[in-house]
């Protein structure tokens, strides 16, 4: 999974091309998202709440941000949903709670963090988490520390983690662009938990698999996003499972 230096830098300069023109309507985005949050997160608890009356089943817990909450899409077409149809499809016997919330940072679900390893006792946790802490300006020492805390008080749980790595605009600085990027490679050294180097993969230079913010992918890209997961995410299933 690993992509040549010159590979990485043409993903990113194409991602940011896209991105970057959106950079300032995402963050006027975020307040708005931000507003929503508190229905948001009882809507995740009554999902967790019915999650766990069903004891036999391990849970996958999902803790993203817009991309993973189905921003803009029709319900149950995002690409978590997707995962929760394959896994059913495969007769992989998980529940799946989203817990992902529209702007949210890696503050924020370093804080949600705790009540829901509480909750749910997930056997796996997906972290998609960091995108908008660059389009914020948090200072790349802050988002390594609060994915770090989330990653290790997730394994102190005895969840496995996945990490999804994210991409951001060039406007920073290319070296602040490749640091933030590499600091989910070295979490993913660091801690031992397996990466999926970038979500977006694959659309990141086809307009066409974006909404009209030219931020967050279409109902037609979910399974893709879905695909740059599962080879990630199925050994841990098997793991789990075991």
């Amino acid at each position: 999974m690993r992509a040549a230096a010159s590979s990485a830098a043409g993903i990113a300069l194409a991602f940011a091309a896209m991105f970057c023109a959106c950079a300032q309507a995402a963050n006027s985005t975020d307040a708005s998202a931000n507003s929503a949050a508190t229905a948001a997160t009882a809507a995740t608890a009554a999902t967790a709440a019915g999650t766990n009356t069903q004891q036999s089943k391990p849970t996958i817990v999902v803790l993203g941000d817009s991309i993973s909450a189905e921003y803009g899409l029709p319900r149950d077409t995002g690409w978590v949903s997707l995962m929760r149809q394959r896994l059913s499809s495969e007769r992989i016997d998980y529940n799946v709670a989203n817990a992902s919330i529209s702007g949210d940072t890696t503050s924020g679900g370093r804080a949600r963090l705790p009540a829901l390893m509480q909750r749910l006792k997930p056997a796996i946790v997906i972290v998609e988490l960091g995108a908008n802490d660059a389009l914020r300006g948090v200072p790349l020492g802050t988002t390594e520390d609060n994915l770090r805390t989330i990653i290790k008080e997730a394994l102190q749980g005895h969840a496995k983690v996945l990490l999804i790595g994210m991409y951001v605009p060039p406007n920073y600085g290319l070296d602040y662009t490749q640091k933030f990027h590499g600091l989910y490679g070295e979490l993913s050294k660091q801690l031992r938990v397996p990466l999926v180097p970038f979500l977006l993969a694959g659309i990141e230079n086809k307009p066409d698999m974006f909404q009209s913010d030219q931020i967050h992918p279409t109902q037609q890209a979910q399974p893709l996003l879905l695909d740059n997961v599962w080879p990630a995410l199925k050994p841990l299933l098997h793991a789990t499972s075991q």
